[in-house]
């Protein structure tokens, strides 16, 4: 399941739309006008976009580009009745993936939102394997700028203060400490860290990587949000 964001002016495509993506098992957020869509995507991205080339207040490409400049790579179906090829171009250079003309079959274009996710998975499944295969140079001692974890005594400390954690956020702190620079989405995170718990979601990450924030104080920081992807720590300060 994907947390999918349909940016459409118009009512009855828009719930169109929606009711396709909910019949495939995804929860479905709807804007309509660029504005909106903005909003939306800062407060949570999504992990796929359907966008709408004319759109109130802010148009797709706009939009699309907005969201590029702010770092986030979430794939962009951008949905639109022009089909000149300037048209074309000027929407995937402002950062669409590509583009499905309208009016399209339902089938097509479930079938182009299957396939962007499906690459997205395998993009998570690489760094998984990423992960797996290049194991920390120390797993027993790591040290990020004044951060340092020792893996064996589940241990962490900030300037050389011991940090009061609680196991699953050491185990988040650990897993960034391991791999300065690289992000990972709240998918991974909750398979890595919490495993087959029950009544888990994107909104249990968040929540942790906030208290973690909380406990690092002025290194709070070093924890960034990845748009479109989730968190990272960063090796400087």
């Amino acid at each position: 399941m994907a947390r999918i964001l349909v940016v459409e002016d118009e009512q009855s495509l828009n719930d169109l739309v929606a009711r396709l993506l909910r019949h495939e098992g995804h929860a479905v957020l709807q804007a309509f006008d660029g504005e909106a869509a903005l909003i939306e995507i800062r407060a949570r991205p999504p992990e796929l976009i359907i966008l709408d080339w004319m759109l109130p207040k802010l148009d797709g490409p706009t939009v699309a580009s907005r969201v590029r400049e702010a770092g986030l790579l979430t794939p962009i179906i951008m949905l639109t009745a022009r089909a000149e090829e300037s048209d074309l171009i000027l929407g995937l250079e402002a950062g669409a993936d590509e583009y499905v003309t309208k009016p399209f079959r339902n089938r097509e274009l479930i079938a182009r939102v299957r396939a962007h996710l499906r690459r997205q998975g395998l993009h998570q499944e690489a760094i998984a394997e990423s992960v797996s295969e290049n194991p920390p140079a120390s797993a027993q001692a790591i040290r990020v700028g004044p951060i340092e974890i020792n893996i064996d005594d589940r241990a962490a400390f900030l300037h050389g203060e011991e940090l009061d954690l609680t196991p699953k956020e050491f185990d988040l702190l650990a897993l960034f400490a391991q791999y300065p620079g690289r992000a990972f989405s709240r998918d991974y995170l909750l398979e890595r860290v919490w495993g087959d718990e029950v009544f888990v979601n994107d909104r249990t990450v968040d929540t942790n990587v906030q208290r973690l924030r909380k406990k690092l104080g002025e290194a709070a920081e070093m924890i960034r949000t990845v748009w479109g992807v989730g968190y990272k720590l960063q090796r400087d300060s």
